[in-house]
């Protein structure tokens, strides 16, 4: 790690340059502008298999160098962070070789395909030189960190219950093509693990404790799907009339109990038709509620149990003020965030944690723990042991 204006550099090579690819070079480049980093960010390289493709995309997203394997990429001397944006079957391998190679990693959601691969990623970190930091960057949402110091100051008393939803519906038609994110082997699971992976993590960021069993139910509803030219995960010419297999699910509903006694629902489906981004949380205290709406991101709302019954209501809290979490740095008072801030906050929390020696949250035991609650949902739904039939025949 070399000095630049008095400040220690930090050489940033990211893996993959589609979707998460764009929101994190966002991030890396805007962070600096906007906040007073302690380290000088360097955006030296990307790495995409196709070389024309991954150069368009430096380009455009300002990285410096381009390289066509993640391995040369780790080993760079102008490299000493690893950001993993690729699909989860590669996450641990990446991961760990970055680690190996005494590169710090930030590492996309959720962390790994299975609790194994997350448990080795685990060792690999608690042996390295470098920081190694997962993905969840909804927890970065000005109105999601006050949301969780309300919980942390007792505003809300014993936490009851949790109510997390997470509705999309960019799948919903059927005629929507196949892609990555719909073949098991790529991406672990389905709706599950690419959405319901935000909720569990966001339940147990905001209450500060964890999800200790679940009962659970998932659904594929849509089994075979038209093959996009684009889409590599099937051979073939990927001619519009073809078809493949959609072997994840579709939806996942499960119930869950939290360490300090409360009751949990979790949804997560991509085929709530009008819903495009919705993340909804309900916690009920002992002392008051809080609810949230991602798509309506910059607003909390708070109810407190002690206010007189004739007036009592929930509050709406625009969280823009300077005293917020992260607003300070932006806009003046009033004038909204929106969904790339978070990625931006999750850049200066890790640069701050590199620079101070201390890892910030979350982790990749954060990332191991989501997994758990992950893999504990599918061995429920497949082993269906509390599903108890009505007698009532459809």
């Amino acid at each position: 790690m070399t000095t630049t204006n008095d400040r220690p550099r930090l050489g940033v090579g990211m893996v993959g340059y589609a979707f998460m690819g764009v929101a994190h070079a966002q991030a890396w480049r805007n962070a600096p502008r906007f906040f007073d980093l302690p380290m000088t960010v360097d955006m030296a390289v990307v790495a995409g298999r196709t070389e024309s493709a991954v150069r368009a995309a430096a380009d455009v997203q300002g990285w410096r160098d381009v390289e066509t394997d993640w391995k040369a990429l780790v080993v760079r001397d102008d490299v000493d962070l690893v950001d993993i944006c690729t699909p989860g079957d590669t996450h641990a391998e990446i991961a760990i070789a970055a680690l190996e190679a005494g590169r710090h990693v930030l590492c996309e959601k959720p962390l790994a395909n299975s609790v194994a691969e997350a448990e080795a990623m685990v060792a690999a970190a608690e042996q390295a030189s470098g920081i190694a930091m997962v993905g969840f960057t909804y927890r970065r949402v000005p109105a999601i960190q006050l949301a969780r110091q309300l919980v942390a100051d007792g505003r809300i008393g014993i936490v009851r219950h949790v109510r997390a939803q997470y509705l999309q519906d960019w799948i919903a038609d059927p005629q929507a093509p196949l892609s990555w994110r719909l073949d098991k082997q790529k991406a672990g699971s389905g709706a599950l693990g690419d959405i319901g992976a935000h909720i569990v993590d966001l339940a147990q960021f905001i209450t500060g404790e964890h999800v200790t069993g679940v009962s659970a139910v998932l659904e594929t509803f849509v089994h075979e799907r038209p093959v996009a030219s684009s889409f590599s995960g099937l051979s073939g010419s990927g001619d519009a009339e073809r078809t493949g297999p959609v072997t994840v699910d579709d939806a996942a509903i499960f119930l869950g109990r939290m360490s300090g006694g409360a009751l949990a629902t979790f949804e997560a489906t991509r085929f709530a038709y009008g819903r495009k981004n919705a993340i909804r949380l309900e916690i009920n205290g002992s002392a008051g509620s809080l609810a949230f709406d991602f798509e309506d991101m910059n607003v909390l709302h708070f109810f407190d149990a002690a206010e007189p019954a004739g007036t009592a209501g929930f509050r709406r809290i625009v969280v823009t003020e300077p005293e917020h979490p992260y607003v300070g740095a932006w806009w003046p008072a009033g004038h909204g965030l929106g969904y790339e801030h978070a990625f931006t906050h999750q850049v200066v929390d890790l640069v701050g944690g590199i620079a101070s020696g201390v890892a910030p949250t979350p982790t990749f035991a954060d990332g191991l723990a989501v997994q758990r609650v992950l893999d504990a949902v599918e061995r429920s739904a497949q082993a269906q042991s509390t599903w108890t039939p009505t007698g009532k025949e459809s």
